[in-house]
């Protein structure tokens, strides 16, 4: 982005004064401007009234007393290009284009879209078809509908691609602080990765929420995103569109292109990008990263006044690998001091009801636990009574403004809990986050955002010391691909160095030869680029121990894959020799992704593939340690580290072979997809005992 951009971008975002160019939705974002507390001056631009929202209309854009610094544009789409080519000529700063009818829409608003962009010069557009923008911070707005919302000074700055969604969110009722709120519609100037950029060094932005329906420049996102990492910005991520439904509605919406789901965890993990698959996992997941930070670990001490609570907490950390250390000897001694005799020690603990609302009492307790028991975050339990039951609520905060002390005071970041996500006030919210606390409302909510912040933290670390490389998101050959047979693409997989069976690749008349010279037990396989699945057509032969057998298994070749598909049958074979039986048994998958360039698939391998659905994807180029932990996730790496009583697999080794064939891939723009299904991992080395390979010719 030009710095001439940016600084309109500044000017968009902080405007001096405003023109509200349209009729009734104008009008309306005048109200919404007015309800942010916008203090700068306002025109109104409509050639038909005389007012708008009480605004005096000036009749056209050249009647604007100066340039403004942001334009709310909601107008008819036919109408946009010509009204942005004045605005540039009259050197206004940014605008919100509310006007739908573009890309989403047909070709024809596609063609209107491209000549709006082509308008632009150094001026910023947010849009078409969006919301538009608030600033919760200095006040302004340009937004068609009431919004709600609040920011105390500081909080999340939150991108989405649906209108309503981010008006939804503007309304929840879970006190998020918010900084800055944009519906990006359908980006035809600034995008989700320009705005990450622009607002991620923010000091007033903790944290920043993505809406993403698709992504059309997955390498802007990536330098986006980890520019936001290196600031200490923590991104969270909702991904919708992942259905079939849900991809198609999201195409017709705002053009977007959804994109495979996998690939976008796989995008998430690598960036080190917190990935939530709820609306409200989405709000408290930011809640908690505004208001208390990122913990540097994933061990808490937990309180509540409930032995019921205290076991939830400690049910669902446990199924999402959080830890709540055990109380050690001292812990043990000095806290049996401070609480009644009927409260048993643990952690969670459950500091009875004898000690309710006593903040003499509770804070030692709380002071003394978040002293002696390792924890990285801390966490208690309350649910508020509603509104006229409420003669208890002093005990309540009493405990809660105890807890916030000591937890101020050992440097920990804290939540405060409801267990029921609607029995806390938006009083009670707004004075926790006053104190530095954050208001979860429900349990696994809060538990889930507080691993969720322990993962972002360790993985920044991780990423600042070892920086990914950039994506291979290069686009191969625009040509449909071609498949080969498995002899041709074992021949690329050794000409990569990589390990394939010894085996001949003869027409039937050469098998004689090739089966004495191979040896046995041997295989065979009919080679066909119509058989990608070659068991199904029955068109492999194991374990054959004479040359009679290889004959007959030849012959029923033939027929079974001419029933299976006559144009599949081939005087082609590839015969090899039986391989040993591995410690384990891998699917490796690289394939050429429009959006995502290069992915690397690992799974259980053979006939497990579908059947289990153990895999692991990552993108491309991949560091050896993301590869590694990528095998850690599969089920079969208990094999590879040696399973009663067998040996271990050279991890090394593994790991070393699947760069190799990374590395090739990544030098083949022609390459679309290489299979291999399966691996055999050995002690000491790997085998590709089948291969499928698809190549797109220039």
């Amino acid at each position: 982005m030009t710095p001439a951009k940016r600084a309109n971008f500044q000017r968009l975002l902080t405007p001096r004064h405003i023109a509200f160019v349209g009729g009734t939705d104008a009008g309306i974002a005048i109200g919404e401007a007015r309800r942010a507390g916008f203090a700068g001056q306002m025109w109104a631009v409509n050639p038909r009234r005389e007012h708008i929202a009480g605004v005096p209309c000036l009749p056209d854009l050249a009647s604007l007393p100066e340039p403004p610094d942001a334009v709310f544009l909601a107008i008819r789409a036919a109408e946009v290009p010509a009204a942005v080519a004045e605005l540039r000529e009259r050197g206004a700063g940014g605008i919100v284009c509310y006007a739908a009818g573009f890309g989403e829409a047909h070709a024809e608003g596609a063609a209107l879209e491209a000549q709006l962009k082509a308008e632009l010069g150094d001026m910023v557009l947010i849009g078409p078809n969006c919301y538009g923008l608030i600033n919760y911070v200095d006040r302004s707005a340009l937004w068609p509908f009431a919004h709600g919302g609040g920011c105390p000074g500081y909080g999340a700055a939150i991108l989405t691609q649906s209108g309503m969604f981010s008006s939804d969110i503007t309304m929840a009722r879970r006190s998020l602080p918010m900084a800055y709120m944009i519906s990006a519609g359908n980006q035809a100037d600034l995008g989700l990765a320009e705005f990450i950029d622009l607002l991620c060094d923010r000091k007033e932005v903790r944290a920043i929420g993505v809406h993403i329906e698709g992504l059309s420049d997955v390498a802007a996102f990536e330098r986006a995103a980890l520019k936001a990492l290196e600031q200490g910005t923590p991104i969270v991520a909702l991904k919708t569109g992942n259905s079939a439904i849900g991809e198609s509605l999201t195409l017709s919406h705002t053009g977007s292109l959804a994109g495979s789901a996998t690939l976008y965890q796989s995008l998430f993990e690598r960036l080190g990008i917190i990935s939530v698959t709820s609306p409200s996992q989405f709000l408290e997941t930011l809640k908690f990263l505004c208001v208390a930070g990122a913990p540097a670990g994933n061990r808490l001490v937990g309180f509540t006044c409930s032995g019921g609570g205290a076991t939830m907490l400690a049910d669902h950390a446990e199924t999402i690998a959080l830890d709540f250390p055990k109380p050690g000897p001292e812990a043990h001694d000095a806290l049996t001091a401070l609480l009644p005799p009927i409260a048993t020690l643990s952690n969670p603990l459950d500091y009875t009801t004898p000690i309710w609302g006593q903040p003499e009492k509770t804070k030692p307790v709380f002071a003394k636990a978040m002293e002696m028991i390792p924890g990285d975050a801390t966490i208690l339990v309350q649910d508020y009574p509603a509104e006229g039951l409420d003669e208890s609520q002093i005990f309540y905060r009493n405990d809660a403004g105890a807890f916030a002390e000591a937890a101020a005071e050992a440097g920990l970041p804290a939540a405060i809990c409801a267990t029921i996500p609607e029995n806390m006030d938006r009083e009670t919210r707004e004075l926790f986050i006053s104190r530095g606390v954050a208001p979860m409302q429900g349990i696994h909510e809060a538990l889930n955002a507080m691993r969720d912040a322990a993962w972002w933290a360790g993985r920044r670390k991780e990423l600042l010391a070892q920086p990914p490389k950039a994506l291979c998101v290069e686009h191969g050959a625009a040509n449909a691909p071609t498949m080969l047979t498995e002899a041709e693409g074992k021949q690329r997989l050794a000409a990569a160095g990589f390990a394939v069976p010894e085996g001949r690749c003869v027409a039937r008349d050469g098998l004689n030869a090739a089966a004495d010279a191979v040896g046995y037990p041997c295989v065979l396989k009919m080679m066909s680029n119509r058989l990608a699945h070659k068991t199904e057509a029955r068109a492999v032969a194991l374990g054959l121990g004479s040359l009679q057998e290889v004959r007959d298994a030849a012959d029923r070749m033939a027929r079974d894959v001419g029933a299976y598909d006559a144009e599949a049958v081939s005087d082609m074979f590839l015969i090899e020799p039986m391989a040993p039986a591995p410690l384990a048994e891998l699917v490796v998958a690289i394939r050429r992704d429009a959006q995502f360039g290069l992915s690397l698939t690992l799974g259980s391998g053979g006939i497990l593939v579908e059947l289990l659905g153990d895999t692991a994807t990552l993108l491309l180029p991949a560091s050896d340690a993301e590869i590694g932990r990528a095998l850690d996730r599969l089920k079969v790496s208990r094999l590879l580290s040696g399973f009663r009583g067998k040996p271990a697999a050279d991890r090394t080794g593994l790991i070393a072979a699947l760069q190799s064939l990374a590395e090739f891939a990544m030098t083949r723009p022609d390459l679309a997809e290489i299979e291999i299904n399966p691996l055999f991992v050995y002690e000491d080395r790997v085998l590709a005992i089948d291969a499928l390979c698809q190549i797109t010719p220039e």
